[in-house]
């Protein structure tokens, strides 16, 4: 074998170009997919909060409305009526509700539901409409917690 025959070999490995796009899409496929894959997770996150937003002001509105107030009506009826209203998208298990009133002048403190840790702690909260024809503030928050399978690639968009 002489010298020049691996040169030989070399130069039609170089000039063949059969495969090359394979080879190349190979290279650019694992990021292309991820990021495909976090765009489809990403917006299906938001269209879920927005479902879970709408729903929230719509049951909310009954409060407002004193549709509650008036009934006596339990955080599990409350909830229901929410599942009622985001059950499309969002397991009603998941859910769960704070309604806090605060009277007029009272100062308003809202608390995370997410500790130091990053650990979900629902302690605080809780389910307290106002009384018939009340003047002073309800807040009416819901959380859900939303599986997320591209955080494993870096990607994190939780809380």
């Amino acid at each position: 074998m002489s010298a020049s025959a691996p040169k030989r070999v070399f130069s039609r490995f170089r000039r063949n170009d059969r495969g090359s796009a394979a080879v190349e899409f190979s290279l650019v496929a694992v990021p292309f997919f991820a990021l495909l894959f976090a765009i489809i997770e990403t917006g299906i996150v938001f269209f879920a909060g927005q479902v879970l937003e709408n729903g929230v002001q719509d049951s909310g509105r009954l409060i407002y409305t004193n549709q509650i107030t008036n009934t006596n009506t339990t955080a599990e009826q409350f909830k229901a009526d929410l599942c009622n209203r985001v059950s499309i998208l969002l397991n009603c298990s998941g859910i769960d509700v704070d309604v806090k009133y605060y009277a007029a002048g009272t100062a308003i403190t809202i608390t995370d539901p997410i500790d130091g840790a990053g650990n979900y702690d629902t302690s605080g909260l809780g389910f307290a409409v106002p009384p018939a024809n009340a003047t002073g503030t309800v807040v009416v928050r819901a959380f859900y917690r939303w599986p997320l399978y591209v955080t494993g690639l870096g990607y994190n968009i939780a809380n």
